[in-house]
């Protein structure tokens, strides 16, 4: 059997394409965003050069499942979670930004890592985490 290299490239829908880039784009310091035309519609935040996640305005295209942004809550059962390296500097960034926080920063016991968990611009749930181990 050949073994093979699988990255996660998740994709959420949103209301407004250009400020939830700027919001993940300060919140995970990543990496700077270059403007294109289609930017207003989709765009894509990257971190050390690799894909961490894209967004996608609701209603446009006509792509399934990015349509009717009222038939559910924004990521009902979904979380969109990121290890960072440099924890406490995610924290400040935020707090800086102003996220609704859902949990304060807190040890989870089972990985030894610290969470904290917000809401992003458009309600999904954010968490940012250090690495396992960490808080050993």
């Amino acid at each position: 059997m050949q073994s093979s290299t699988v990255e996660a490239q998740p994709l959420i829908a949103v209301r407004d394409v250009r400020a939830s880039s700027r919001w993940y784009a300060s919140l995970l310091g990543a990496d700077a965003l270059p403007d294109h035309e289609h930017r207003d519609r989709y765009d894509r935040v990257y971190s050390s050069g690799r894909l961490i996640l894209q967004l996608h305005a609701w209603d446009e295209e006509d792509h399934p499942n990015l349509v009717n942004r009222t038939a559910a809550p924004p990521g009902h059962g979904v979380l969109l979670w990121f290890k960072l390296e440099e924890f406490d500097a995610a924290v400040e960034r935020a707090r800086v930004l102003k996220a609704e926080v859902i949990e304060e920063p807190h040890v989870n016991p089972a990985p030894q890592h610290r969470e904290m968990w917000l809401r992003d611009l458009d309600g999904y749930v954010v968490v940012i985490a250090s690495p396992d181990g960490e808080a050993a």
